[in-house]
């Protein structure tokens, strides 16, 4: 190493689930780092997903068993290290022959050549098959398994029509996902490394043996040097504009965007099981209870050429998944029962893939290190692996830094998860008898969004009048407080959109109040 201070060991670009995650591992080996996010936390990607660890049942017909084995694990490792962001979830299948491939799948081709006259239909016995695998590979051991559902006197079927008898029930994860992102960055910053928001790379300069980063604060046009030993490139979707426009790779390696697209509408069911639907057109979807009194539903698979466009739920994308749950559920629902739609951009690794649902949802880990100092670039991956992402990123880093400790993260918990995964139910009582003035649907956002920490924020107060001014729908001064000091949140989209979802119950003035007095305080800060 030549005579330079660095700064750090090792500086991560981008604050999606990837970035915070390689952040908190590394920090947790005893790694200096720092890391970088142009705009909020969870801004992209990472808050736009379809909240679910989950396997991924439909990627065992690409053949990729090594991936849907490793999420199969990772549920149950990622729900003992967060039970207040992640709960148990039962998707209930329901079955219809008239089930069928996406596109050319591998297993569509192979039937295709065995079973001609199934003419592109996905048969029961190779979704028992599917669901069985599903069961078996992870080696399950706290999710209830796979059974089959009378749907003519299950609850599960009283809002699906008729024609839908039977169904295939089986366990998967719900996800806070940007909260994921936010605790992986506390957790990281405790461990040592120092968390930017809103700080875009500017450029960089790459010696023999270290970089030279430029960042520029976003909101007041600051700018500051930085040297790092190692850079890591997770930037998700702009991971390709990385490596052209700021590290200058000759790289083949690529990205390739697909969005992703939902809609919520106000509840269309009254039990808290998640609908797994298949249509004609061989897409899935899923209908998911979502913030209590609302339905998600949702995704599409679209290219996306840029990265800077921002993504959008187009009317055409909407009006698709409208029509979709339509096929299922006995009440019609319309655009005008869309309360709120979004988007978001899948940065996957591109294998030249025939199509967007076709595209591999794997991750790739390169490093580049032949033209001096090394840089580990991030292509794809999927919610439910990034702690493994992590570990194998950092497998490739530690080669190049001296006593890097090893794995530790698995079952270590998050921020305010400290408590077993069964104990939602008496955390939320006990924070009622804690303080009186809470009730039940106020103290259960606590403990979801914050776990054991909500007694921590809430402190000693004996009235909802000790937590400050009132923004609407629950969020007090005490909380917005804390989401600014110890979350990152600087203004009222990072808190209303991603700390929380608040924004499905506020209006619009409410938001620009709330943002007003976000904007006061940290100018006297």
């Amino acid at each position: 190493m030549a005579d330079v201070e660095l700064d750090f060991d090792l500086f991560v670009i981008g604050g999606g689930i990837n970035g915070c995650g390689i952040a908190r591992d590394a920090s947790g080996r005893g790694l200096s780092v720092g890391l970088a996010e142009m705009n909020d936390l969870a801004s992209a990607t990472s808050s736009a997903s379809t909240k679910l660890f989950h396997g991924g049942l439909r990627y065992l017909e690409y053949f990729e068993v090594r991936l849907v084995r490793e999420a199969l694990i990772e549920r149950e490792t990622l729900l003992r290290a967060m039970p207040h962001i992640s709960w148990p979830m039962r998707f209930v299948l329901p079955y219809h022959k008239d089930m069928r491939f996406e596109g050319d799948t591998p297993t569509s081709k192979l039937l295709n050549i065995v079973m001609p006259w199934m003419k592109g239909r996905r048969p029961a016995w190779l979704i028992r098959l599917g669901l069985f695998m599903y069961d078996n590979l992870g080696g399950r051991k706290i999710l209830p398994g796979t059974k089959t559902v009378d749907l003519r006197t299950d609850p599960a079927g009283e809002g699906i029509k008729d024609q839908f008898e039977k169904a295939y029930e089986y366990s998967d994860c719900w996800i806070e996902d940007s909260r994921l992102v936010v605790l992986n960055a506390r957790d990281a910053e405790s461990r040592g490394a120092k968390i930017m928001v809103r700080t875009k790379v500017v450029s960089t300069i790459r010696h023999e043996d270290h970089w030279v980063v430029q960042l520029a604060d976003q909101d007041t046009g600051e700018q500051t040097t930085i040297r790092a030993k190692m850079l890591v490139n997770a930037a998700g979707p702009w991971v390709g504009d990385i490596i052209q426009s700021k590290v200058r790779l000759n790289t083949k390696e690529g990205v390739r965007l697909v969005r992703g697209s939902h809609i919520v509408t106000k509840r269309l069911f009254d039990h808290d099981k998640c609908y797994f639907f298949q249509g004609t057109d061989g897409r899935i979807i899923f209908a998911i209870p979502y913030e209590t009194d609302f339905t998600l539903i949702g995704t599409t698979d679209a290219e996306q050429d840029d990265p800077n466009e921002k993504p959008v739920c187009s009317d055409e994308e909407r009006d698709y998944l409208v029509a979709f749950a339509n096929q299922y559920f006995k009440r019609d629902i319309t655009a005008d029962d869309v309360v709120w739609r979004y988007s978001g951009v899948r940065p996957l690794y591109d294998d030249g893939a025939s199509s967007a649902t076709a595209a591999t949802r794997d991750y790739t880990l390169k490093v580049d290190a032949d033209g001096g100092a090394p840089i580990l670039n991030i292509f794809g991956g999927k919610i439910t692996t990034y702690r493994r992402l992590a570990q194998s990123a950092l497998a490739k880093i530690s080669p190049y830094f001296d006593d890097v400790s090893g794995d530790w993260t698995a079952g270590v918990a998050l921020p305010g998860g400290d408590f077993p995964v069964d104990g939602v139910t008496d955390l939320i009582t006990g924070l009622m008898a804690d303080y009186p003035f809470l009730n039940d649907a106020w103290a259960k956002r606590l403990v979801r969004a914050y776990g054991t920490d909500a007694k921590v924020m809430l402190g000693d107060a004996k009235s909802a009048t000790d937590l400050g001014a009132d923004f609407g729908a629950t969020l007090t001064e005490v909380e917005v407080i804390w989401l600014m000091e110890r979350e990152y949140a600087r203004r009222a989209e990072d808190v209303v959109w991603r700390r929380n979802k608040l924004g499905l119950r506020m209006n619009d003035q409410q938001i620009a109040m709330l943002d007003v007095w976000m904007e006061a305080r940290r100018q006297a800060a």
